[in-house]
């Protein structure tokens, strides 16, 4: 291409986060320190396998911390948004914003 190529306006989009889920459960996750497995759940509206399908996706790509403790009946589970994935949720975030403004 020439010297004066542009950049797709959809450059900025995060494959990983365009998952409507996923992106919700980000939503929530840039908001607190950690969140449990049954507050997401619960606001997300999904069921238990598919919240964790979803969570595991974004831990697959480093953008969230899972902490697990105790076993059985009594374990929980709490996810933080990491560095990273601060940084891509608000480079996806501005994307959408500068697609929706045009």
């Amino acid at each position: 291409m020439s010297g004066t190529e542009q950049t797709s306006a959809l450059h900025g989009l995060d494959p990983t986060l365009t998952a409507p889920k996923r992106l919700a459960a980000m939503a929530l996750l840039s908001r607190s320190n950690s969140t449990d497995f049954a507050f997401l759940r619960e606001h997300l509206g999904v069921s238990d396998s598919d919240l964790s399908k979803q969570m595991s996706a974004l831990e697959a790509a480093g953008y969230v911390k899972v902490a697990k403790s105790g076993r059985g009946r009594g374990s929980s589970t709490t996810f933080s948004i990491t560095k990273a994935g601060r940084r891509a949720y608000q480079v996806h975030r501005d994307t959408l914003a500068a697609i929706l403004a045009d």
